[in-house]
């Protein structure tokens, strides 16, 4: 899943949501170098992710990105899920997303002398320009699939990913409302399994 899907499965916990944030940014035996709290949110991250990854409707879905982008359609479908999940009002009621994302910002920049370092140098960017929740609109869809082209080697150009989500948006949300609830199914049980309970876990 992608960033805004992470925050959001973070349950509003601060060392969660920050371990969770920066965990694909922190390399091996790094992960025991940060606080236990945020030590959780990077396994969360990586439970998520391979869950993410295994999953059947998953595996099929990528492939709408395979002639675009090849072995990467996995980060490309993350995008598109962050797109629905934006929409999505069991997770954010009318007007509630902005407040969520606001939220975010200000919990993990107290965070910011835990930051690696590559992580620092996106943080400000991500914060300004508002990205988790410009994922509600298509112009900031493309954006962020641009934005995977430049991180990626062999991609140049996201237009062919970007046409491939607008051709098949039906089929990939299709996918997400399949895939989501078992998803969230998944973290509640993890939560409730491996880290200390809280009010603010689902029910």
């Amino acid at each position: 899943m992608n960033l805004l899907a992470h925050a959001y499965l973070s349950f509003r916990q601060p060392e969660l949501l920050v371990g969770n944030m920066i965990s694909d940014f922190v390399k091996g035996r790094k992960r025991f170098d940060f606080p236990d709290g945020i030590q959780k949110g990077i396994a969360l991250h990586r439970a998520i992710d391979s869950f993410t990854d295994e999953h059947l409707v998953n595996i099929e879905a990528k492939r709408i990105f395979k002639p675009a982008v090849g072995l990467y359609g996995a980060a490309f479908l993350d995008v598109a899920y962050d797109h629905f999940l934006a929409a999505d009002n069991l997770a954010f009621p009318a007007g509630s997303l902005p407040d969520f994302t606001q939220w975010v910002y200000k919990t993990i920049g107290g965070y910011q002398h835990h930051f690696p370092e590559s992580f620092a140098g996106m943080y400000p960017y991500m914060r300004e320009q508002d990205w988790l929740s410009n994922y509600q609109f298509r112009w900031g869809i493309e954006k962020s699939m641009q934005g995977l082209v430049r991180r990626a080697r062999y991609l140049e150009d996201a237009k062919p990913a970007f046409d491939a989500f607008e051709a098949n948006i039906e089929q990939l949300q299709n996918a997400y409302h399949r895939f989501f609830p078992e998803l969230l199914l998944f973290v509640t049980n993890y939560y409730r399994n491996h880290l200390i309970s809280s009010p603010g876990m689902p029910s």
